[in-house]
């Protein structure tokens, strides 16, 4: 079963702006229509939030519109394969990160093989994972709540937006670290995950802070760690695993742009310009900055550098997943 939402973004004028791209730009033929960006998640959840930011802007590079199509299903892989089946003209791309375009490679029998049915575009941004929890929940540190979970196995509880899914994977090994064992209850991406800890219906999750760091703001559930080694400007008074007592507890999600394979190398290339100059744009970086991502620096951005990134990362998290046995058929 899939959601999908297809939003066409207004064409904005990125030409009196932009002039020296956009005499780049208008020298190419490609794009002469607009252009479907997938995101491969319910609207609203951390790809969605990316890719319309990222979307706005290269359609004022690039003087087509981008339309974002949000399609749900089996933790992004019905969205991904819909990539992978079109046609390799630029006309449809995905916008994924490493529970897509790694993690599922490990879960899921899938008609695809992420590594060689793609052309990588370009490398966008991550986030560390967060330890939140619902606001009543009895516990106000990461070491009372690891207190509280071993004390209430029965009933414990943690969402994840789907087995197989960045918090899945993250909780898997937040239990094995810290000992505790609880119940997962899955969802079907990671907004409705989020509703579900607002509404109390589970006690805590492992989430990216694109959707969390709003809620944390509002005080409407409480930030228990950060999963890295370094604090998230957004949410400076949440502290790291490091800080919290629970030592290199760490889980990265990042973000990337892939076409089908095949696709010509002139416009991977465009849409590596475009997507570069917009990760650039001061703009663009507070918004991502905001929602505690982290922007790689224009070296790591390049199409050649996400497929190299994305071949380690196969190599380090699939012999972890295969060892937790955590298979969907």
């Amino acid at each position: 079963m899939k959601l999908s939402r297809r939003t066409f973004l207004p064409v904005v004028a990125g030409a009196a702006a932009l002039p020296a791209f956009s005499r780049i730009a208008s020298a190419e033929t490609y794009p002469t229509h607009p252009v479907t960006l997938i995101a491969p998640f319910p609207a609203g959840g951390p790809v969605d939030t990316i890719a319309r930011i990222l979307g706005e802007h290269m359609q004022g590079l690039l003087g087509q519109p981008f339309i974002i199509e949000d399609i749900a299903g089996a933790a992004g892989s019905i969205g991904v394969g819909r990539v992978a089946r079109a046609a390799p003209d630029g006309y449809t791309l995905s916008v994924g990160q490493w529970s897509t375009h790694v993690a599922n490679a490990a879960i899921y029998k899938l008609p695809y093989d992420t590594l060689t049915d793609f052309a990588p575009v370009a490398l966008l941004s991550s986030n560390p994972g967060l330890i939140v929890g619902r606001k009543d929940l009895p516990a106000n540190n990461l070491q009372e709540l690891i207190a509280w979970l071993k004390a209430n196995p029965a009933k414990a509880t943690q969402g994840t937006p789907g087995v197989g899914g960045f918090g899945h994977i993250g909780g898997v090994f937040f239990q094995h670290v810290t000992g505790v064992n609880c119940q997962y209850v899955p969802y079907r991406g990671a907004a409705p995950m989020m509703q579900a800890l607002l509404a109390g219906q589970v006690d805590f999750i492992i989430d990216t802070p694109t959707t969390s760091i709003p809620q944390i703001r509002s005080g409407n559930i409480k930030g228990f760690a950060v999963m890295s080694g370094k604090r998230l400007a957004a949410i400076s008074d949440v502290p790291t695993v490091d800080e919290a007592g629970t030592p290199e507890l760490y889980l990265l999600q990042w973000n990337g742009v892939w076409a089908p394979k095949g696709t010509p190398d002139d416009i991977v290339r465009t849409l590596n310009k475009a997507i570069v100059h917009a990760m650039a744009d001061p703009s663009v970086r507070q918004k991502l900055a905001d929602l505690g991502q982290e922007i790689y620096p224009p070296e790591q951005q390049t199409p050649e550098a996400l497929g190299a990134f994305q071949k380690a990362e196969l190599e380090k998290w699939g012999p972890i997943i295969t060892a937790a046995n955590i298979k969907v058929e």
